[in-house]
């Protein structure tokens, strides 16, 4: 059976996989699970609980609200707030854990349900593990005056913008950027914190109605913003996705800075100015061998981790980093925040941006990314991937061949069934041929 928890809490279309019941079950399983880990410490637990506007999201969050006070945890209910918002504010509050209620980037019809523990981290794996192993178990129901309450809490979006202004290293003042919310979490924040930052705002994808997260707006849909940056003379854009834990950007001309140049350019400042924990930036595997190389130029190492911010973030925690993130725009700025956080990046990018007087185009070029190539393989066993002898020494002959220029990267998708081929090369056309020879290869011997 597959594993409920993927990469980033549980998702699937909301009111089909993700339904009542199954946020009913969890919210009673985890409340669970955490007491008996010692979460509550003998005090009476509190959890905050937040969404994105997704239609979907009412009603879920309503359920798990209940599903929670049902089992004797007092209840915040913070609202529509980014993901990030979320995370900060069960550790700002003394929270004893935290749940959120979006599908990120996917489509409106989506949605899941992330957990976060006291101090605003996602959960480990095993703790995932042990809420669904309880899910729908017999236990016995608080009463009376045990049962949980259930209030408003309505200061979240002041705290959350007040902390991110706090950590910026310099105002955005002469700046005018084009912010795209993606209909999303962050519409109302994005409406605010940048102007306060001082900086002149065009927003776009900032009028959630429900229906329209991520519709043709968002780190999904850059031509949008590329368009806007263009039509309205801007120095830069960003945009962040349904639940503002991503950001990816827009230079002057309307190229596209993606999460890797992004975290290049955060690195190489932070290096500069002595902030950077041990000079190192902490990245995925799917990172671009040209941000790597780029680092290496600069005197920065660059740790890899498999795929997902909860990874690159337990990097971070257990060697003692304070940047890291992924190629999607998940990046992490550990010491300010506890997970990626969208609006928090855009802020520090336009800050360097600002700060340094020069161009985002011009900061971005000291990251030359390698042409990559990435398929996706379906309808294959996906966890045979790591062992067919067949496969993995085509991925020898591949790397073989592309030697020090280039880089063969083959996985097993976390959130969906197929395997993942990534070839990074130094012309387009040789990592769509070696991307192709690799899939096929794949599919033939792995095919279902």
């Amino acid at each position: 059976m597959a594993r409920l928890f993927g990469t980033d809490g549980v998702r699937g279309i909301a009111n089909r996989e993700i339904t009542a019941q199954l946020a009913l079950d969890l919210s009673v399983a985890a409340a669970r699970v955490l007491a008996e880990h010692g979460a509550f410490e003998g005090h009476r637990p509190r959890a905050l609980v937040g969404r994105d506007p997704r239609a979907s999201g009412e009603f879920l969050s309503a359920v798990m609200m209940a599903g929670l006070a049902s089992a004797g945890v007092d209840v915040s209910d913070v609202g529509v707030l980014p993901t990030p918002a979320v995370a900060y504010l069960t550790s700002a509050t003394g929270a004893d854990f935290g749940v959120m209620i979006s599908a990120s980037h996917n489509a409106m019809p989506d949605n899941g349900i992330k957990f976060f523990a006291r101090g605003g981290h996602k959960l480990p794996d095993e703790v995932e593990d042990e809420i669904e192993e309880h899910l729908g178990a017999d236990y016995e129901r608080p009463v009376g005056a045990d049962v949980g309450r259930i209030s408003r809490y309505d200061d979240g979006a002041e705290r959350y913008m007040a902390h991110l202004l706090i950590s910026l290293p310099h105002r955005l003042d002469g700046l005018h950027l084009v912010v795209d919310a993606a209909h999303g979490a962050a519409s109302e924040v994005s409406r605010q914190v940048f102007r306060r930052a001082g900086a002149k705002v065009t927003l776009i994808g900032a009028t959630p109605d429900g229906l329209n997260i991520n519709d043709g707006y968002g780190s999904t849909h850059l031509d949008t913003l590329q368009a806007a940056v263009l039509e309205h003379g801007a120095d830069l854009g960003v945009a962040f996705d349904g639940d503002a834990d991503r950001c990816l950007a827009v230079d002057h001309a309307g190229a596209i800075v993606d999460g890797d140049q992004i975290m290049g350019v955060l690195a190489i400042a932070m290096k500069a100015s002595g902030r950077l924990e041990r000079d190192t930036l902490v990245a995925t595997v799917m990172s671009n061998l040209g941000l790597i190389q780029a680092m290496e130029r600069h005197g920065i190492s660059v740790r890899q981790t498999a795929v997902g911010d909860r990874y690159v973030l337990d990097s971070m925690r257990r060697y003692g980093y304070n940047l890291g993130g992924e190629q999607s725009g998940h990046v992490i700025l550990l010491g300010v925040g506890t997970t990626g956080d969208g609006v928090l990046t855009g802020l520090h990018l336009a800050a360097h941006v600002a700060q340094t007087r020069r161009s985002l185009a011009d900061l971005a070029s000291e990251i030359v990314r390698l042409p990559q190539v990435l398929i996706n393989v379906k309808d294959v066993d996906k966890d045979a991937v790591d062992s067919d002898e067949g496969v993995q020494a085509e991925v020898a002959a591949v790397q073989g061949e592309l030697g020090g220029s280039g880089r063969v990267l083959l996985r097993k998708s976390g959130t969906e069934p197929v395997v993942r081929v990534m070839i990074e090369a130094g012309t387009a056309e040789l990592a769509q041929q070696q991307a192709e020879r690799l899939a096929t290869v794949v599919t033939d011997r792995l095919a279902l």
